[in-house]
């Protein structure tokens, strides 16, 4: 399933805050793994050099979309602990 980055921006709406403290902590302690990071390295160095499969461009578009949609997340986590403490 492929996400449009606009229309979760749109959904999520990270400019509005909205998580309590603690899931808003959770949200960005979310991550890729080391080994999912390689395989994203592995993937965009074959991409770089043309040598992607179908099945492996469609694993990249999959790294892609999913950090895409971590990006917005945390960017409402962040937002929404700024609310709750202004001073940080």
């Amino acid at each position: 399933m492929t996400m449009s980055a606009s229309i979760l921006k749109r959904i999520i709406d990270p400019q509005h805050g909205g998580f309590s403290p603690e899931h808003a902590r959770y949200v960005l302690s979310l991550d890729f793994s080391p080994e999912q990071r390689s395989r994203y390295a592995d993937l965009a160095d074959k991409v770089q050099e043309g040598n992607l499969t179908d099945q492996e461009q469609a694993e990249l578009e999959e790294f892609i979309s999913t950090s895409a949609f971590l990006t917005i997340l945390q960017s409402k986590a962040r937002i929404s602990l700024k609310k709750h403490n202004p001073a940080a």
